[in-house]
């Protein structure tokens, strides 16, 4: 299923005359239970944008033209055993209002101010979703990021600002997408991602102790070749990462159908790997992934302890 161009230029023209239906657009769609009979998730991410990522290998504007950002969401969408989309409220209501997000769930990302490469990114506020406003919204859960460096003072007000949207979320009955990611800093002070396994199973458990209530807690991490030791850090249903894969892709995929085998790995959150495909074929590699959530895989890691 492709965007038709008259439908977009209708969605830059009701921006216009009609703004408030973007808004009614996404509280008054299709609902549907969180998760499904198999307990997986394949979820969409598409917040990318709203801190300022807007490259895929090496084109440096490949996410930024919305209509081929929409396209391809709408494409992956329409691939049976999706899931829903992670996203900011500008994208999140796009894709409502041109009826792409029924009987879908939606993720609202929340701090987005960690602007990438500037020099405050590890200051993570709120700029995209709010506690209280996601809610509002109807959107079915919310997601935060906390980036894990330990000479950044600005650290430390994200780790509280992450702790407040669980427990104002958990008060709720919504789930909340907890993003833990160990960093460090270069020469020159920019921060660039620790790919250690061992800062990776500090930080889930860092994320995992954050709020009043984790009863609502899921994680979102990378697939790492220890999975199993990462994920043996925490009781909390995990969502894996896709990151900008370039050439890799298909040891990306590879790790993720592995990292299916443990039980608390609950599925995929991807974005520019399923997104952004090396050959374009988005409903292809989306494909496969319904496939190792939802399918054999999936289905044998559920199950195989029972």
């Amino acid at each position: 299923m492709m965007l038709d161009r008259v439908d977009y230029a209708a969605l830059c023209e009701a921006r216009v005359r009609d703004p408030q239906s973007l808004r009614r657009a996404l509280a008054e769609r299709q609902r549907r239970p969180f998760v499904g009979d198999d307990g997986n998730l394949l979820i969409l991410a598409a917040d990318h944008t709203a801190r300022g990522m807007i490259a895929v290998g090496d084109d440096p504007l490949a996410v930024a033209d919305r209509y081929t950002l929409l396209n391809n969401l709408i494409r992956g969408l329409s691939v049976p055993g999706v899931d829903g989309v992670m996203a900011s409220a500008d994208i999140l209501e796009e894709l409502a209002w041109l009826g792409a997000l029924e009987g879908r769930i939606t993720v609202g990302t929340i701090n987005r101010g960690g602007i990438k490469g500037a020099d405050w990114e590890l200051d993570d506020r709120i700029t995209a979703y709010d506690p209280d406003h996601l809610g509002e919204a109807g959107v079915d859960a919310g997601k935060v990021l906390l980036r894990i460096e330990f000479t950044d003072p600005g650290v430390a007000q994200t780790i509280e600002m992450c702790a407040a949207v669980v427990t104002s979320l958990a008060d709720q009955g919504i789930p909340v997408m907890v993003e833990p990611l160990p960093y460090l800093k270069d020469a020159q002070g920019r921060a660039y991602l620790d790919t250690r396994d061992e800062e990776l199973i500090r930080a889930v458990a860092i994320a995992s102790g954050l709020g009043s209530s984790s009863a609502y807690t899921w994680l979102k991490i990378p697939a790492t070749a220890r999975i199993a030791e990462v994920a043996a850090a925490t009781t909390m249903p995990i969502l894996l990462l896709g990151g900008d894969p370039g050439a890799g892709w298909q040891a990306v995929v590879e790790g993720w159908a592995q990292a299916m085998h443990e039980p608390n790995v609950r599925g995929l959150i991807p974005g520019r790997t399923l997104l952004y495909p090396h050959d374009g074929d988005v409903e292809g590699i989306v494909r496969t992934a319904v496939d190792i959530v939802h399918g054999e895989i999936g289905n044998s890691a559920t199950t195989k302890d029972t």
